[in-house]
């Protein structure tokens, strides 16, 4: 838009203004020189401000096709002489930043000045052209009550002109409180921060930020939030944004970058309208790395007002709330959610190492106890399987019963308790409380919805089960441990083709995981399929590196297949290897049913009830041919599923 063609003359940002009429930059009213080019440059990025402006449009729109000058220095030279102007800097912008590989943003607010006034023109006595007496009416003075009669009538129209504005402004008013958000966006993808440090080893700070961001918007029930898993997979990603959108679901994006320096954080977020790739929001917030919790809080608050999502009391507390955070203890924590997220054994180890040490730092810090039960919960299951489940799960709970007494709205605490009430304990109406008060706090938190799906189908819930896991999945969808477990679900439900449609997905996600290629042959074992059967389960143990329980699986297809002499070996290696506290019992057991030697069956399932196994895998479709048997109904009712 040109200078003559801006609807306000003058733009003010700060102490700054601008005169787009007369093409003059000031500052607390004095003149700041700044020549043509880059006052033109200024003036577009002013016009969009708070979005970005890419290199393309400024030179679409001032550097004309036939203008034969080197672009790209004439831009970077237009761009530094505006911060100079501004007196502002690339590395610490408070006017002028710049999106990397893509153009400049206009970060500060800026205000329209518009020096019209509304005037009321003095009514006039109205005289027909030519009519009789029109020249004298003109010049005669009016008498006193021809006066009176005439400011009647300015009053009347001026109370009609009021009239009409008010019921103008009230339709106008009913109709933006009831209308749809222009930016209709009721689901969102935080997309990962970026680091503007340049240290890759201060990743693990950009990537908790986004956690934190994820966790600070998934508060909102009426806002569907996609989970960390997922979002993690564009990191670095250079695919359109409307891309991303489609493959996600989602209606909006947020990205964003973060800087810290020393004790200074500065964090920038923009909203983006996926559909159509537009800019509807962005802003920076800076300040100290104790106050990093309230400036993600102001970040969230600032997404949910923008896109007018209906955000209930206890939420708009929630998201008001300020927590100030011990620096030391809040590094050591994203750390620990850093090697967390990695979900491998020696990464479980290294975050129990950050929480414990975030606990020590700050004995206060709640979400550093919630962190610590998130990590023993996983230590003791038996896909990392690095401590039995006496040694990890008592910890697990205890420190999410410390968290909780430190802070009771912390969603994640109230899901770790409830996998150990489930889990360990055997206290499923306890966990039924837990599992829900988790999701109420935090309803797009997938990982509740993911270990609530498995507590429903201990229950024998299975529809829920299978439902809670497609909520799981909808909040992730890009999680292959949720999508694997989905396929399981429909297997334990009996439902085999759903199952195996369902690991075929998750292997066209990621055809290395070993997961879904154990859980496709079990759909294919119980539909008979026994060569696809063996096919599978021996790339998953080779992809797993002899994974006991996928190992114990061949053994069972290799018994049904009549393979007895194959199956015994894979069964007496199976016991060799086991150990006191983890002796593999439930698989153990499950290969005797397959070989039909029921009371070892039993035998070695009473010893994985004393050693507290996961009662889940009870479930599988593996024990069946024993569910009926007295022994086995006796286990279920002692573990309190009978």
């Amino acid at each position: 838009m040109s200078e003559a063609e801006h609807p306000y003359r003058r733009l003010r940002f700060g102490v700054f203004e601008m005169d787009l009429q007369t093409g003059e930059l000031r500052k607390h009213g004095m003149q700041v020189r700044l020549q043509k080019q880059p006052f033109q440059v200024l003036a577009m990025l002013l016009e969009h401000a708070g979005e970005v402006v890419t290199r393309e449009e400024l030179q679409k729109n001032l550097w004309p096709a036939d203008t034969f000058v080197d672009f790209d220095h004439g831009l970077n030279k237009a761009i530094n002489k505006i911060r100079d102007a501004l007196g502002d800097s690339a590395e610490s912008p408070r006017f002028l930043e710049t999106v990397s590989r893509r153009g400049y943003r206009f970060l500060a607010e800026v205000k329209h000045v518009d020096d019209s006034s509304l005037a009321v023109p003095t009514p006039k006595p109205q005289v027909l052209a030519g009519s009789p007496g029109s020249e004298v009416a003109k010049a005669a003075p009016q008498p006193a009550a021809g006066k009176r009669f005439a400011a009647a009538l300015t009053w009347k129209r001026l109370g009609a002109l009021l009239a009409v504005l008010l019921v103008i402004f009230a339709a106008s008013a009913l109709y933006f409180k009831n209308r749809p958000s222009s930016a209709s966006i009721c689901s969102l993808a935080v997309l990962p921060l970026e680091s503007l440090s340049g240290d890759a080893s201060q990743d693990y700070f950009a990537d908790g930020m986004t956690d934190e961001l994820i966790t600070d918007l998934g508060q909102i029930s009426a806002l569907r939030v996609i989970s960390r898993t997922s979002v993690m997979s564009y990191k670095r990603a250079r695919k359109p944004l409307p891309q991303i959108a489609r493959e996600l679901n989602v209606d909006g994006i947020v990205e964003g970058t973060v800087l810290r320096s020393g004790n200074q954080v500065r964090i920038t977020a923009q909203l983006i309208k996926a559909s159509d790739d537009k800019h509807l929001w962005a802003r920076s917030y800076e300040g100290d790395l104790r106050d990093t919790l309230a400036l993600q809080n102001r970040v969230a608050r600032s997404i949910a007002e923008e896109i007018r999502i209906n955000v209930n009391p206890r939420e708009q507390t929630e998201l008001k709330s300020v927590k100030v955070v011990n620096p030391q203890a809040y590094e050591s924590y994203l750390k620990g959610r850093f090697f967390w997220n990695k979900r491998t054994a020696d990464g479980l180890k290294v975050a129990a190492a950050y929480f414990n040490q975030a606990v020590e730092e700050d004995p206060g810090y709640a979400q550093a106890y919630s962190g610590l039960a998130d990590t023993y919960a996983l230590l003791g299951d038996w896909q990392y399987a690095v401590m039995t489940p006496k040694e990890a799960l008592p910890k697990a709970k205890a420190a999410a019963t410390k968290a909780l007494e430190l802070d009771n709205t912390l969603g994640e605490a109230h899901n770790s308790l409830a996998f150990c009430l489930d889990g360990f304990d055997w206290d499923f109406a306890s966990a039924e409380k837990e599992f829900r008060r988790a999701i109420e706090l935090n309803p797009n938190y997938a990982t509740a919805h993911h270990w609530y799906a498995w507590h429903l189908s201990l229950l024998g819930r299975n529809e829920q089960a299978i439902s809670e896991m497609k909520k799981a999945k909808d909040l992730d969808p890009l999680s292959l441990i949720i999508n694997a477990d989905l396929a399981e679900l429909f297997l334990i439900a009996h439902s085999y083709d759903e199952s195996i449609q369902q690991s075929r997905r998750t292997i066209e996600m990621d055809a290395n995981f070993a997961l879904a290629h154990n859980q496709l042959a079990q759909a294919y074992l119980q539909k008979q399929m026994f060569a696809e059967t063996v096919a599978e389960l021996q790339k998953a143990i080779q992809l797993s590196a002899g994974s006991p329980t996928f190992t114990a699986n061949l053994a069972r297809a290799y018994a049904a297949m009549g393979r007895r002499k194959e199956a015994t070996e894979l069964l007496d290696d199976l016991k060799k290897h086991s150990s006191p506290g983890y002796s593999r019992a439930s698989e153990i057991a499950a290969v005797y049913v397959a070989l039909g030697d029921n009371d070892r069956a039993m035998t070695w399932l009473e010893q994985g009830f004393e050693e507290r196994f996961n009662p889940g895998v009870l479930l599988r479709p593996g024990f069946d041919p024993i569910r009926s048997d007295a022994r086995f109904q006796n286990l279920l009712h002692r573990i309190g599923l009978g």
